[in-house]
């Protein structure tokens, strides 16, 4: 059973996704994730969206540990009614109903409804992105949905991917760049932010 690490609604056990679909984040690499993220100090207030969610955990964690806002995206039914499940349980925690949200669909359908509009409004900005897509998906869908991510990030956002240790770095867009990468067992996290324009 996978339970909130630390911070204000620390212990609380989350429900997980039935089945297999999923892969959750372990406790030790979840620890170890957030506390690089506090030593970085981007979840104090921080606008988090958590891409591929699966039972919102990352997201969840984010909001247990300061965050000011949590968007849980997710596409497949069972995990979508798990992360409402987890939702309500970390904002009645929290005595905050509005502070994790779940939204229902595609990832890249969910970041194009953000993005900005030509000649319009601008578009919702993220301080803190996780993205942990399923091991099948392929390196280039990876690259087209991080040029989508790409354009909703705040000028000091951190996004970190989850992937395989057996995974290749993935392919960056020219507005983000890799600044630290680890290994934890399986599992290989990446760090990256948006470069600043006219300092590279």
């Amino acid at each position: 059973m996978t339970r909130i690490v630390a911070g204000a609604a620390g212990g609380i056990p989350l429900k997980s996704v039935p089945g297999d679909s999923t892969r959750p984040t372990t406790d030790r690499v979840k620890e170890a994730l957030f506390s690089r993220l506090e030593s970085y100090d981007v979840l104090a207030n921080a606008r988090v969206l958590d891409l591929y969610a699966g039972a919102g955990s990352l997201g969840i964690e984010a909001a247990s540990r300061g965050a000011r806002s949590v968007l849980l995206v997710e596409l497949a039914p069972k995990a979508v009614a798990v992360c409402q499940i987890n939702a309500g349980l970390v904002n009645k925690a929290l005595r905050n109903n509005a502070l994790v949200s779940v939204r229902r669909g595609s990832v890249d359908s969910v970041l194009d409804s953000f993005a900005p509009v030509p000649g319009g409004t601008a578009g919702k900005s993220w301080n803190l992105v996780f993205m942990d897509p399923p091991y099948p998906l392929s390196e280039e869908e990876l690259a087209t949905t991080l040029e989508k991510v790409s354009l909703v990030l705040d000028v000091d956002a951190t996004v970190v991917i989850e992937r395989s240790t057996r995974s290749p770095e993935p392919i960056w867009p020219a507005g983000m760049e890799m600044f630290a990468e680890k290994k934890y067992g399986e599992t290989r996290l990446w760090f990256a932010e948006p470069i600043q324009v006219g300092t590279k």
